[in-house]
């Protein structure tokens, strides 16, 4: 089995996923950039032409970033960030789908529709005027999440689980790419700090982050 690895949000929110449970794959790099995701080679292995995604020994490629995380905990089931038990798994699953379906997603196209609209205008349906709204749909979403955490260390609880991961690589990319986080929000920003100090958070970064301007 293999990493098809790429700098980005959500190739790096695996890596960190990996990193924390201690797993080591080998790695084949695609060039997100230069759109080798969208070439005809790679679309054969994954029709979605996402990255990141494993691709198995007997070829079988499984991509979306849960899909894959949960599928390494199986296979690797310490230390357990999605869940040692039905209730843990449930819980965690539901704060992932929480987080992604009302903040990350509206922060991802926020930036796909305005600042990174030059490198996804042909490569996903844009829709740029939304762009402001969206946005503000995402901080909404965080907003609600704030009072949440009050009282927490992560999202479920005293567990750091793959809902962390998944939004603390979000909120550290856009916050690079024109949407910081806002100060008010005192408990996502306590989190925030938690998360960011992590080891797993600064040797995930792609190697040329900074050369990109984006924490990826």
């Amino acid at each position: 089995m293999k990493l098809l690895d790429s700098a980005g949000p959500n190739p790096r929110m695996v890596r960190m996923f990996m990193q924390e449970k201690g797993i080591e794959l080998p790695t084949e790099q695609i060039d997100l950039l230069g759109a080798e995701n969208r070439g005809e080679a790679y679309v054969k292995r994954n029709p979605a032409g996402q990255i990141p995604a494993l691709e198995l020994e007997d070829g079988t490629v499984i991509a979306e970033t849960v899909a894959m995380c949960e599928y390494l905990e199986d296979l690797n089931p310490q230390k357990a960030l999605v869940g040692s038990s039905p209730e843990e798994k449930a819980e965690t699953r539901m704060w992932v789908r929480r987080v992604e379906l009302n903040i990350t997603e509206h922060l991802y196209n926020g930036f796909r529709y305005a600042e990174g609209l030059g490198l996804f205008r042909d490569r996903v349906y844009c829709i740029p005027e939304a762009a402001d709204e969206i946005k503000k749909k995402g901080q909404d979403g965080l907003k609600w999440l704030d009072g949440q955490l009050a009282g927490k260390q992560f999202i479920a609880g005293d567990r750091m689980t793959l809902a962390d991961l998944v939004l603390y690589c979000c909120l550290d990319f856009v916050a690079s790419v024109g949407q910081p986080l806002d100060p008010s929000m005192q408990n996502v920003k306590a989190w925030f700090d938690r998360m960011n100090a992590r080891q797993s958070a600064n040797d995930t970064l792609a190697d040329n982050w900074e050369e990109m301007g984006m924490r990826m």
